[in-house]
């Protein structure tokens, strides 16, 4: 590993000197970026992440002074993708100068592509509101290429953590545009009961008794499929368990749903906080029938 860390060194500085060296136009650059490739490719070698990351920004640079801006975009992600291992910060901004490139050149599938990825370092880091930014720019761009699957997990991302930060109508709104349009897709249109389910879900967490009902009554015009389901049941028997302030009735529909089909993470978290607001409302009324 030394020895290729050497080896490396040993490049990069012959690269340095050529940049500073006399050079017929563009040569030196383009003798400069052969030399920097071989030092990264050394420093991968030896799994010395930064220092390949450093490398590959500096054969972005010769890329961009040759005017060949596809190739310091791929030099600019192969430089986050040595970040990626060490320095998450540094990857974002190698993967967001990439995309800026890719933007340039008109490659939106790429740049979409590098906006998930950065959308993913960021949920990583569990920064969730950069996250639904990236997600956002990734499935405009995906939904532009007419790449719809793509876009739409993107989408639910969004829908995901703005529940997770209870922002629930935008949530609600991402999930309801999903099951729509996957309504007219042979094969995205078994997956509809579970986008309305998780917007059911967002809707019980606003408290809004009315909201859910209605709410119920519109994802049965939708898909008049729906009310036959179980997710339909499991919401139809949460929405009666929290006009009634019925704590044990909410558990156990819970439990039913969540014996036959496992409920997620999300979901169960999310139906933890209307239960527990549900708690609150029925120790409200106990303590009212008490005094």
């Amino acid at each position: 590993m030394s020895d290729q860390i050497a080896k490396g060194v040993e490049f990069e500085k012959k690269a340095e000197k050529k940049l500073t060296g006399w050079g017929l136009f563009g040569s030196k650059h383009e003798d400069a970026a052969e030399l920097f490739e071989k030092a990264a490719n050394c420093f991968k070698l030896a799994k010395s992440w930064d220092q390949a990351g450093a490398v590959y920004v500096k054969l972005a640079q010769c890329h961009i002074k040759l005017d060949s801006k596809h190739e310091a975009a791929g030099s600019y992600a192969d430089a986050a993708h040595s970040y990626k291992k060490t320095n998450t910060k540094e990857a974002i901004n190698c993967l967001e100068q990439a995309v800026n490139l890719f933007m340039e050149i008109g490659r939106l599938s790429m740049s979409a592509r590098y906006y998930k990825e950065i959308a993913e370092l960021c949920e990583q880091e569990e920064n969730l509101e950069q996250a639904m930014h990236f997600y956002d720019k990734a499935a405009d761009l995906f939904q532009s290429e007419d790449v719809s699957s793509s876009a739409n997990q993107c989408k639910q991302k969004i829908a995901q953590f703005a529940a997770q930060l209870e922002h629930y109508q935008r949530a609600i709104d991402i999930y309801e545009d999903i099951a729509r349009q996957s309504l007219n897709n042979n094969l995205l249109k078994y997956g509809v009961r579970g986008h309305l389910l998780n917007a059911g879900i967002c809707q019980l967490c606003k408290k809004d008794v009315v909201a859910i009902t209605n709410a119920l009554d519109r994802y049965q015009e939708l898909d008049p499929t729906f009310s036959g389901t179980r997710e339909y049941k499991l919401l139809a028997d949460l929405a009666g368990a929290v006009d009634e302030v019925d704590v044990a009735k909410f558990t156990d529909a819970v439990k039913e749903f969540d014996s036959m089909t496992k409920l997620d993470a999300w979901k169960t978290t999310l139906l933890l906080r209307v239960k527990e607001s549900l708690k609150a409302r029925e120790e409200e009324d106990e303590d009212e029938d008490l005094t």
